[in-house]
């Protein structure tokens, strides 16, 4: 069903239902296309407000919006945050008891819902699209897209059964998002979906509020622990390990340092791991140790920092975890260290898959793309944010803009460390390696006789952790292999220019963790509020979110977020006319929650407004 004006009528929606002015760039040209019955593909970043684009056309139009969603997670997190605008939502999955799936599936068909959650498998089914033929059916969106295409960093084989939608429901709109996708990714979701090259709408990968950092790896969990006493104590944040093993290792390191962690894995009970989802959600300052088993669909947008204690597969998938912090728009955090054995443990694990080889040569590509971002000396976001066809300028909000890196002329170097790999058969890794170069008597050396090749103690020049960083960066570089197996380096063609002297070699230094003055969430709060009594209003109207919370068995930032209550600090409403002019504030939130916080706000400032 058509809607005159739909620009106007969308404006409404966004501030009687989501309490916003105004939207972000890109969302209101989305929305005007679906709205009037077109098709579209959104590439914006995490936390740049992708589920608006098909919430308010859902809600402009009759019928219900069908929602793709991967995991349970985001359709309870979603359907939660709906409810508490006012907003009739349901998710249809296996979470559900008989009875109340039969409830949902009814309301869905008699109209009473405007948007209902399903996982691809579920929608497939020929009893759920018989539903779904007996249904007003406003819109179809397919969150996650990226999962649609072989090429992303998350291929689910059941999201390519959904081009059937375009066939069987030809005038019901779809609209694809996604925060991650390369120019390959996005030309297989537009094939695999059946949408045309026209309905693609790109709104930019950056999240300026984001700090990248990445230090290379030495005592990895000290440096963590490190990072966040000095940056983010008392913060929510989550951090990523490869293994369960290292997830409940760094958590129980975490704890006993006085941190509030817990460990989160696919190992652990379901009980277990649902009761830490669900804390995480409703406390503030708790850190998940996780594989990336967790965060898909975590809306929390109070994550101050996300940590890598081990590199991920690709750039996607860090951009896609990282992504998770500082969804509020205020000053976030993300952190990783690294080291060359994080490669190899990752290539062994993409070797050993039962991928075929084109997808395996694939995630090797993928990986030395991450790992060029890692040794790079230019600033982060440029290079990250140009893996994904975007240019910008530096940023200023990185390590390497924040504290320039030097470099300087490694082909000697090189040629020493690619010299030693050779004359001691390429069998050993870059411990015995340093060690070798370094003149270090030991046993193993004198043993295997390698004290009298010409590369023993040639490297004096540099100490044992300038040497493994000169062996990481080869690795990196292309110019040494690791073999999967053992951790021992070989020599590449591309090592042959290096020690012909034809091909110079650049080598960055690994800094020093550099100072920083931030120490927690409520420094976040003073980088908007600089008045001290705005600053404990500030406080009191987190404090009444926190009551409130408990009383509702809600997350705070289901009630408002950080953002919201900063606003009210700074112009301190004392009318409910006023309390709806606050960015976040919407007509259901008004009623519910309006009184509680005019009482605080009016308590603070009896005689004032503004």
């Amino acid at each position: 069903m058509s809607v005159a004006h739909p620009e106007s009528k969308s404006l409404e929606i966004l501030r009687r239902v989501f309490g916003y002015d105004a939207f972000r760039p890109l969302q209101q040209q989305v929305i005007d296309r679906v709205a009037a019955g077109r098709n579209a593909l959104v590439l914006m970043p995490t936390g740049g407000g992708k589920s608006l684009c098909y919430q308010v056309p859902a809600l402009i139009h009759e019928g219900v919006g069908i929602v793709v969603s991967p995991l349970i997670a985001l359709m309870h997190d979603q359907v939660r945050a709906l409810r508490q605008l006012g907003v009739e939502a349901a998710y249809i999955n296996s979470s559900l008891s008989m009875a109340d799936a039969r409830d949902a599936e009814q309301a869905m068909v008699d109209g009473r819902l405007k948007l209902v959650y399903v996982a691809p498998e579920r929608l497939v089914t020929p009893r759920f699209l018989d539903l779904l033929s007996r249904t007003n059916v406003a819109l179809f969106a397919i969150d996650e897209a990226h999962c649609v295409s072989q090429w992303g960093h998350d291929f689910r084989p059941e999201y390519q059964q959904l081009a059937f939608l375009a066939d069987r429901f030809p005038d019901v709109p779809r609209i694809a998002l996604t925060a991650t996708a390369d120019q390959r990714t996005r030309l297989d979701i537009l094939d695999n979906l059946g949408l045309a090259r026209d309905d693609l709408f790109i709104g930019g990968f950056d999240r300026p509020n984001i700090r990248y950092t990445v230090v290379a790896k030495n005592n990895g969990r000290k440096q963590l622990l490190d990072f966040i006493k000095r940056e983010h104590y008392g913060d929510s944040g989550i951090v990523y390990c490869m293994s369960r093993n290292g997830v409940e290792r760094t958590a129980e390191y975490l704890a006993d340092a006085g941190l509030n962690a817990m460990p989160y894995h696919a190992g652990l009970d379901a009980s277990v791991r649902n009761e830490t989802q669900r804390r995480f959600l409703h406390e503030e300052g708790l850190v998940i140790v996780a594989t990336i088993a967790f965060g898909m669909g975590i809306d929390k947008p109070d994550v101050r920092f996300v940590a890598h204690l081990d590199v991920p597969r690709s750039i996607e998938a860090y951009y896609q975890e990282t992504g998770r912090a500082g969804r509020d728009g205020l000053p976030a955090d993300a952190w990783m260290t690294y080291g060359y054995a994080d490669a190899i443990k990752l290539r062994q694990l993409m070797q050993r898959s039962e991928a075929n080889e084109q997808q395996k040569r694939l995630e090797h590509l993928k990986l030395n793309d991450l790992l060029g971002y890692c040794e790079t000396t230019r600033c982060r976001r440029q290079v990250l944010l140009a893996y994904f066809g975007d240019d910008h300028e530096p940023c200023n909000n990185c390590d390497t803009c924040l504290h320039p890196v030097e470099s300087f002329d490694g082909t000697v170097a090189a040629q020493k460390a690619l010299s030693c790999v050779y004359r001691t058969g390429q069998v050993y890794g870059a411990g015995y390696l340093a060690d070798v170069l370094l003149g270090t008597s030991d046993d193993r050396i004198e043993r295997q006789g390698h004290d009298q090749l010409s590369t023993f103690g040639i490297g004096t020049e540099f100490k044992r952790p300038q040497w493994l960083s000169v062996f990481r960066q080869l690795v990196a570089a292309g110019h040494l292999a690791v073999d999967l197996d053992h951790g021992s380096l070989r020599l590449t063609q591309e090592a042959a220019p290096v020690l012909k002297g034809d091909e110079k070699v650049n080598f960055r230094k690994d800094p020093k963790p550099a100072k920083s003055q931030r120490t927690g969430s409520s420094d976040k709060a003073k980088t908007q509020l600089t008045d001290p009594q705005h600053l404990e209003l500030f406080d009191a109207l987190r404090e009444k979110r926190r009551s409130l919370a408990r009383e509702h068995d809600l997350p705070p930032y289901m009630i408002f977020h950080d953002a919201t209550l900063i606003e009210m600090a700074r112009h301190r409403p004392t009318t409910e006319e006023m309390l709806a002019n606050i960015n976040g504030v919407g007509r259901r939130k008004l009623e519910k929650f309006g009184p509680a916080f005019l009482e605080v706000l009016n308590a603070a400032s009896p005689n004032q407004s503004s």
